[in-house]
């Protein structure tokens, strides 16, 4: 029998490993994101949903839930919810730049009320590669977790919000009927969704063998909602720069009024509130998100309406009257506000901004 030439025998048996690799690489498929991970539709290629129009995301694998495989560039993967949530599954969306090393930034980036956590990712992307941040997203889905436990962060286990609140035609605005409110204070602090920030970052850290002990994390609307609780609710975090930009309406630091719009007949105590103010609170405001503002979705009633006409005056007020309390206290207050000229509602906009903030040539320095 003849034998083939050295090369030509180096060349086959190459050729017969690709076609074993192709053979055995699981295939790739994608689903719309506001249905992973219970989808019923997939797609063998990416793109967009033929339904809804949504970019389409890779299928979370729910056999690997807590797993986090991160490969280069962009994908996501699945956590359990936290206690209260057992049963609930967590989408995460990544993104990991070509040049991560051990100790890159760490960035968690919390989505508005759209719970739209793939195109939220997706805008970081160039700002990933450019200063070599790792990105997660997480999606909190809104039939496992609603107004009180999203945009309150699981400090409210029953309202009746949404029975009390009406939308405003021809507007972006909703009247909240205080009066007829009515919700209790989840004293639970183990079901309140802080801590899933520090089990995400942890779990990911040791995923891809990063030597940081704390990340940064931004939220945009309904997410900067979550983060100024996050602060005053659960100061212990071990987030490091909390970037929250462009809140509807805020809780206070005041003890004589009561959720939504203060702490009174909660678990924070004054000295909560000391340990808050020491925190690294940035809130960041569109110059443009206004009372003229049409984007969003804006709550209206008279404690409302008492923080400002619009989001910028409103987290202004917020700020002011953190200010007040640390002052009367006389302790330290390192909240900073920062406003970006030329943005609205846009977490497009916003997202450049706090990127530029956070890792730009005029970035503040990691503790």
């Amino acid at each position: 029998m003849r034998r083939l030439p050295a090369s030509a025998a180096l060349l086959l048996t190459f050729s017969l490993l690709v076609s074993a690799c192709q053979e055995a690489a699981p295939e790739t498929t994608y689903v719309c994101p506001p249905c992973a991970p219970h989808d019923t539709m997939t797609f063998e290629e990416d793109g967009v949903c033929p339904v809804c129009g949504m970019k389409l995301i890779e299928k979370p694998d729910s056999s690997s839930v807590g797993e986090a495989h991160l490969h280069g560039g962009s994908g996501n993967f699945l956590i359990a919810g936290g206690p209260g949530h057992e049963d609930a599954l967590i989408a995460v969306f990544y993104h990991r730049p070509e040049s991560f090393a051990p100790d890159s930034p760490i960035l968690l980036v919390l989505p508005g009320a759209g719970r739209n956590a793939a195109e939220y990712r997706d805008a970081w992307v160039e700002a990933s590669e450019r200063h070599g941040v790792l990105i997660l997203t997480p999606r909190y889905g809104e039939s496992e977790y609603d107004f009180g436990e999203y945009h309150m962060g699981g400090l409210v286990e029953i309202t009746n919000i949404e029975k009390v609140a009406e939308y405003v035609p021809n507007s972006s605005e909703v009247m909240l009927d205080e009066d007829l409110l009515r919700l209790q204070v989840n004293a639970t602090e183990e079901e309140w969704i802080f801590d899933d920030f520090d089990r995400l970052f942890a779990l990911t850290a040791d995923a891809v063998g990063s030597t940081r002990t704390g990340y940064d994390i931004f939220g945009h609307s309904a997410g900067g909602q979550i983060l100024h609780r996050l602060v005053l609710f659960y100061p212990d975090t071990r987030a490091d720069r909390i970037v929250a930009a462009n809140s509807g309406f805020y809780t206070l630091p005041d003890f004589d009024q009561d959720l939504p719009f203060g702490l009174a007949n909660t678990p924070v105590s004054e000295e909560d509130i000391r340990a808050s103010f020491r925190e690294r609170l940035v809130l960041l405001l569109g110059a443009e998100d206004d009372h003229s503002e049409a984007g969003g979705t804006f709550l209206r009633s008279p404690s409302a309406d008492e923080q400002g006409p619009g989001r910028l005056q409103r987290g202004r007020h917020f700020y002011e009257r953190g200010k007040r309390k640390a002052d009367e206290l006389g302790i330290e207050f390192r909240w900073t506000v920062e406003v970006v000229p030329n943005v609205g509602h846009d977490f497009e906009g916003m997202t450049g901004a706090a990127a530029a903030f956070l890792y730009g040539d005029s970035a503040p320095p990691e503790r």
